[in-house]
């Protein structure tokens, strides 16, 4: 006797995305195959990505997944914001799966709840399971995951509420104990500067970006702080950027950057968004 799968539907598909199964397909393949790689010398750990809708961010985004392809993990984790008023620091799931007009993409329980374990041992609390959530910041990605992996994997949701250095490094470590001897991919979600006119948001984002090439987390805290550079998900990015030198990474490769502008014409006020690479080389160079 089979058991239904309580699924999360998609609160987004149909505006931040297509809602045509045809459709989403050629679209999010369209903007795969665009991409033009720099070279990228050593293995993918983790990548970062867009989050804005489509059509305004998903040629940026192509250039993260397309880093991803060829790979086949049976766990990917998608670690991104939360933009709701949620007041939990760290949000995952209380579904079974995901739904994209693409097909239904099941939540791994058994990881979620080894990292719920984790996280209570290194800050004191776990994940808050939630119910229908409206975050559009983790789902905006499944499609390209979904377009990229032809074999079955399963999702690890993390949303991130808390904008915390003590909780991001937590996760990050968290993150890593539990992916570490794992087939996985890992994906830090984040645009970058917002509501800015281009020539500022491109100062803006160029540090923000090379925060995230510096490979130090701590570096992207202070510049949020300081207004030398912003990302909704500086939180989850830089988690992910914890959890990737835990896991032996050692290189961020930065691979594309735009702007809303870029698509829209509309100068004044822009979003900015950027993709990369973490990479491990081989050749260690960051401390601890």
């Amino acid at each position: 006797m089979s058991t239904m799968l309580d699924v999360r539907p998609s609160p987004i598909a149909g505006q931040w995305y297509d809602n045509n199964p045809k459709t989403l397909a050629r679209n999010v393949d369209e903007y795969l195959n665009r991409v033009q790689l720099p070279e990228l010398a050593g293995e993918v750990t983790a990548v970062i990505a867009p989050h804005a809708g489509h059509l305004y961010s998903g040629a940026v985004a192509g250039y993260a997944f397309a880093a991803l392809r060829g790979r086949s993990p049976d766990l990917v984790a998608v670690i991104s914001p939360m933009h709701h008023p949620y007041y939990e620091p760290l949000i995952t799931t209380v579904h079974d799966a995901y739904s994209t007009p693409l097909g239904i993409i099941p939540v791994d329980k058994d990881a979620l709840t080894e990292l719920d374990v984790v996280l209570q041992s290194e800050l004191g609390f776990g994940l808050a399971a939630v119910p229908r959530d409206r975050e559009h910041s983790l789902e905006i990605e499944l499609p390209f995951l979904q377009r990229i992996f032809q074999n079955e994997w399963k999702l690890l949701p993390v949303m991130v509420r808390a904008q915390d250095r003590r909780v991001s490094q937590g996760l990050g470590r968290a993150l890593a104990g539990v992916l570490r001897g794992r087939n996985f991919a890992l994906v830090a979600s984040t645009d970058l500067s917002h509501f800015y006119d281009q020539n500022t948001a491109a100062v803006l984002d160029a540090e923000m970006l090379r925060r995230f090439e510096s490979f130090d987390p701590d570096s992207i805290f202070e510049a949020e702080r300081t207004g030398k550079g912003f990302a909704c998900g500086h939180a989850a990015a830089a988690a992910v950027l914890w959890s990737a030198r835990e896991l032996g990474a050692d290189t961020v490769k930065i691979l594309y950057h735009a702007t809303s502008g870029d698509v829209t014409g509309d100068y004044s006020s822009v979003v900015g968004y950027g993709a990369a690479a973490i990479l491990k080389t081989g050749q260690e160079t960051h401390t601890q």
